[in-house]
């Protein structure tokens, strides 16, 4: 590592006293780039376990409370497009499988069928591929989480998913139609 001081426990206070010093502007970017106390609220707990956790401040880089910050965005940025992901996953089921509010029964049998054909048709992908697609889709992870979660590349990762989206449309054919 040569002559580079990654922080250490023995090096800075306590994560309560980090959490105080800091919590508030961790607290305040996150609540302005997600605009949702909740969430922010978790995003800034989220931050400093990780801080905590992992010990990948180095002060030759910058301020903590840069660090922090850039933490904070990053992750703040990924539940962003999270959520945007979600909601255009909605959409285009709401495109495939318009709900009208005169049969909502048969409209629920027919989500749960769809469901069904979707679970099957995962099962019958390779298991690498499968294991990436849920973690996306069930899960909601980015594709950089995903590479943290399996420990694997991020070009792995894209490769698994489109292959894996791929099998899936010429498996689910009949039902884009």
């Amino acid at each position: 590592m040569g002559d580079r001081k990654i922080l250490q426990p023995e090096n800075h206070p306590n994560l309560s006293e980090l959490y105080d010093t800091y919590g508030e502007a961790v607290y305040r970017l996150s609540l302005r780039m997600l605009n949702n106390a909740s969430d922010a609220e978790d995003l800034t707990q989220e931050v400093f376990v990780d801080f905590w956790q992992k010990q990948k401040y180095d002060p030759d880089r910058g301020s903590l409370i840069t660090f922090l910050l850039m933490m904070t965005r990053s992750r703040a940025l990924n539940r962003i497009r999270k959520r945007q992901s979600r909601q255009q996953l909605v959409q285009r089921w709401e495109k495939v499988m318009p709900m009208s509010h005169a049969d909502e029964s048969f409209d629920q049998a027919a989500l749960s069928e769809l469901s069904v054909q979707i679970r099957n048709a995962l099962q019958e992908i390779p298991e690498a591929q499968r294991q990436v697609l849920e973690l996306a889709y069930y899960e909601g992870l980015s594709q950089s989480e995903i590479t943290e979660r399996l420990e694997i590349p991020l070009g792995t990762v894209k490769t698994r998913s489109r292959q894996g989206l791929l099998k899936l449309r010429k498996l689910l054919h009949n039902l884009m139609d």
